[in-house]
């Protein structure tokens, strides 16, 4: 990394799965607005769902996502009795014919911490309330850990088509350090397990800047996850954000690799997968050029959202369960955090928002020219502009900034047009904050770029 790169690298900056980003995100009083919006959706919009199971049956100290260990079984159970009844609440709130659903992700927590009959309600419910594309996609995130041959043929028996196998780090010191111990044969006999269930997408997710990594010992890993073919991985920097989740105290500060690490840590494994024949996908995800979301990134279909890099096209996403966010046509939703609380107000027959941002026009105008960056790693302001009928100056308060990278080497910009240099392609979170109106980069409360 050249040394006038160092503050891309670690400034604090959101990963745009949406803009505005969650914590812009509004408390919102009760569900009569999101009822409205979601009474407003015609048949013509194609849908998404997600569904975000809360539990796991050890937590990693790494981990930045809403979950929680149960005491026990029952727990999950209750909280499954009140997903159904969410999703029931929401079908019944549009009240007519929806769209088809073109992508169903199950997400967490660990979402195979649920058994058979649990995962079989969930889905029984979205296909009572829901109609599901033929040809659509149904994901799962596996912690290969509480994966079994009979729960891979289940899941194959409920539709599922893609799996996300959490993998983070191979090496058995690393893995002491985060507390996941994940021997190499356990992944690839989860892998074997899926794709002899019919499961043959499979993705595995690998995190870099953990304690006790280095560039070698995270290329040992990328090459050993390639070795097991996965059509797609997802490299992402871990976020040490002890403040927000106090189990990462239990990582010592100390051990944890400084921001030239990092970046040459991300460069190798990025240089190794490429090596191997993968495409570089955004900034974090990387795919088989045969796969759908290398297609998409070639077609300039790519999308984002809170799952990060996806082809996934529809307007809408439903979000279900405790912690979830949503998007529907003018805005963002999310869900109540606690899971008590998200329990009580399902019972109550509310629908269980609790935040919210409602788009205006210049969210919409800064949201493309944000999501054509981390996309498309190019973007032209002025026809952007155009399309949303505003003036074609209307995004030149980036310009400064957009030229100070120019001078930095990592985009070139003629006129209004602006494209990322290979050089760059590390630092699209900093060259897409340049259009974020929201953005107060004095806080800390997002990660590092890189």
């Amino acid at each position: 990394m050249q040394p006038h790169h160092l503050k891309y690298a670690t400034a604090n900056v959101p990963r745009y799965t949406s803009y505005p980003t969650a914590p812009h995100f509004q408390p919102v009083a009760d569900d009569r607005v999101y009822r409205a919006q979601l009474a407003g959706l015609t048949a013509d919009l194609e849908l998404s769902l997600y569904v975000h199971i809360p539990f796991c049956q050890q937590l990693c100290w790494y981990c930045g996502c809403h979950t929680t260990v149960p005491n026990d079984y029952a727990r999950a159970a209750r909280y499954v009795d009140a997903l159904v009844a969410e999703i029931a609440l929401a079908a019944a709130a549009i009240g007519s014919e929806t769209g088809p659903v073109k992508h169903l992700h199950f997400g967490g927590g660990t979402p195979t911490y649920l058994q058979g009959g649990e995962m079989d309600r969930i889905m029984a419910a979205a296909g009572a309330g829901f109609t599901f594309a033929a040809d659509g996609e149904r994901a799962i995130e596996i912690d290969p850990r509480t994966l079994t041959p009979d729960l891979a043929r289940h899941l194959a028996s409920l539709g599922i088509n893609r799996a996300s196998l959490g993998v983070q780090d191979f090496n058995p010191a690393v893995q002491a350090k985060i507390n996941r111990h994940q021997p190499y044969a356990l992944v690839a006999r989860a892998a074997d397990d899926l794709r002899a269930a019919g499961i043959a997408a499979l993705s595995f997710d690998l995190i870099y800047g953990l304690p006790g990594q280095t560039v070698a010992s995270v290329v040992r890993t990328a090459d050993a996850a390639a070795d097991l073919e996965p059509q797609r991985l997802s490299v992402f920097g871990y976020a040490h954000v002890p403040w927000f989740k106090k189990h990462q105290r239990m990582i010592e500060t100390a051990e944890l690799p400084d921001a030239e690490a990092r970046f040459a840590q991300a460069a190798a494994i990025s240089h190794a997968l490429e090596a191997r024949g993968y495409v570089e996908i955004g900034f974090d995800h990387f795919a088989h050029p045969d796969d759908p979301l290398a297609a998409a990134a070639r077609g300039h279909t790519l999308n984002r959202n809170f799952q990060g890099y996806t082809t996934d096209q529809a307007a809408v996403l439903l979000g279900f369960g405790a912690s979830a966010i949503g998007r529907v046509p003018n805005g963002h939703v999310q869900n109540i955090t606690d899971i008590a609380a998200y329990e009580s107000a399902v019972w109550a027959g509310v629908l269980p928002v609790s935040r919210a941002v409602v788009l205006t026009a210049d969210d919409r105008l800064r949201r493309d020219a944000i999501n054509d960056v981390m996309c498309g790693r190019t973007v032209d302001l002025e026809a952007l502009c155009a399309g949303h009928g505003r003036p074609l100056d209307a995004l030149d308060d980036a310009l400064a900034a957009l030229d100070a990278m120019a001078a930095d080497g990592l985009l070139s910009r003629t006129g209004r047009r602006v494209t990322v240099l290979p050089q760059g392609r590390r630092f699209l979170r900093s060259i897409a904050a340049a259009f974020d109106a929201y953005l107060d980069r004095r806080t800390g409360r997002h990660s590092k770029a890189v």
